[in-house]
């Protein structure tokens, strides 16, 4: 069962920092060369100092990233940059976003609270991963949660609770004067509230029992903290330490506010690329729909074709589809799995819902079978590279930086959660849920803990 507690958070002083927006950032993976900059411009306070520091020519094993994000910490709190609230607590976390590229999209609010989740091994059936991870970014987190040994951000899970019960306990926090009240770059709100009456806290700790809980994101800090765990472990058997505990935000998957974006692939840099090659060896698995335009000015709704085209697989949901563009080609494409191939012997280890997905398909048949890009070098991001906004993958082939773009879509919170609870997981990347968690509202310090009594 899930074990969920309350602890006396380490966060901000906004009146040392002059504004929180000074100081909170997008998550550590999101944060780009140019918004690394740009964050370490606004305050010499920001989390980004911690998070994703600046390497110098100097460093060396006993002075790098890690040890100056550790340096800092402790002055910022010796400076009471950040102070540590007396009491253990919930914190309710709603934020507030219209989707992106819309004009004048619906406003959703996305309900969630913050607060220390236990570490459970995958097997034991109670958190579950959905994509697979990479080594060297949780030998990164490793090494500056050793040097740390606080969690500066959280891991972001989903669990299923339809009749509402935890949001009306939230709802009931949110009707106070938040102590939190900002907007991120993207113009999401982000509102944070102190859930700290006792019955509050009781009643959603026995809410959340019972549940399972999928990672949303965070697979390389869930990860991260499980080996720092057995470290701890290791290193002080016996002793029920803090470091068995991470910092979690909990968000309802049957809530209105989950939005999952698609996560397009860019390939460069492939020896032998060659369009034609590609479909031809295509043609075999997919059913090929080419959309031609004669310029620049005709792309958008050629673009606009396509993904009319990709939809349609909605009529056969069990077939997947995904799009195209190539470098020196004027014209999308629209790639569908041809149902007159033999998918459950060509792909016996893939259960059904895997088999229905675009990215599942693209990696396995369009990547691997078509390209020969084998599970490695896709794991390393060889030829591979991601964005999120279609005319930045399709600029970037018509610009010639990029040999092909692959356009997904978005996968479904029900897909997610079959395959999830299956025990199964996608490829890196597989899923966009938008907004981020801003980073820096509150941490947790492993050394003073402040969970709640069990």
């Amino acid at each position: 069962m899930a074990v969920v507690l309350p602890f006396a958070a380490l966060r901000y002083a906004p009146q040392k920092v002059g504004g929180l927006e000074r100081v909170l950032t997008q998550p550590y993976d999101k944060i780009s060369t140019e918004m690394q900059r740009d964050y370490l411009r606004r305050s010499p306070f920001n989390l980004a100092r911690l998070i994703k520091g600046e390497s110098r020519p100097d460093d060396s094993l006993t002075k790098n990233v890690y040890t100056r994000a550790a340096a800092w910490l402790r002055e910022w709190r010796e400076q009471g940059i950040l102070i540590q609230r007396q009491a253990p607590a919930f914190y309710a976390y709603y934020q507030k976003f219209t989707m992106p590229g819309s004009v004048a999209g619906a406003t959703r609010i996305r309900k969630g609270f913050i607060g220390l989740g236990k570490l459970e091994p995958y097997d034991s059936g109670v958190i579950f991963r959905h994509e697979q991870t990479l080594s060297a970014p949780k030998a990164d987190r490793l090494n500056l949660l050793r040097a740390t040994r606080t969690n500066l951000e959280s891991i972001f899970l989903l669990y299923s609770d339809p009749e509402r019960k935890v949001d009306a306990i939230l709802e009931r926090a949110a009707a106070k004067q938040p102590v939190v009240d900002i907007s991120d770059e993207y113009g999401v709100g982000h509102q944070l509230w102190d859930v700290d009456g006792a019955s509050d806290v009781q009643e959603l700790r026995q809410s959340m029992a019972g549940k399972k809980l999928i990672i949303a994101d965070g697979h390389h800090r869930y990860e991260t903290a499980l080996n720092f765990e057995r470290e701890c472990r290791a290193a002080h058997p016996g002793r029920d330490a803090d470091c068995s505990l991470a910092l979690m935000t909990f968000v309802n998957l049957d809530g209105e506010g989950i939005l999952i974006l698609p996560t397009h692939r860019l390939v460069a840099g492939l020896d032998g690329w060659n369009a034609t090659n590609f479909l031809k060896a295509a043609e075999q698995y997919f059913k090929i729909q080419r959309i031609p335009f004669a310029a620049d000015s005709d792309r958008q709704g050629a673009a606009a074709s396509m993904l009319a085209a990709m939809a349609g697989k909605f009529t056969s949901p069990d077939l997947a589809s995904f799009g195209a563009i190539f470098q020196g080609e004027h014209a999308f494409y629209c790639l569908t799995q041809r149902p007159d191939v033999a998918w459950e012997k060509l792909l016996p280890e893939l259960n059904p819902a895997q088999r229905s997905l675009d990215v599942t398909i693209l990696h396995r048949i369009g990547l691997g079978l078509c390209l020969g890009m084998d599970e490695e070098a896709v794991r390393q991001e060889k030829y591979l590279s991601y964005v999120r906004r279609f005319e930045e993958g399709a600029g970037s082939v018509t610009a010639g930086t990029s040999q092909a773009c692959f356009f997904l879509s978005p996968a479904k919170i029900e897909q997610v959660r079959e395959i999830a609870f299956s025990g199964r997981v996608l490829p890196q990347k597989s899923t966009d849920f938008y907004p981020k968690l801003l980073s820096g509202l509150v941490l947790y310090p492993l050394e003073h803990g402040g969970a709640a009594a069990r």
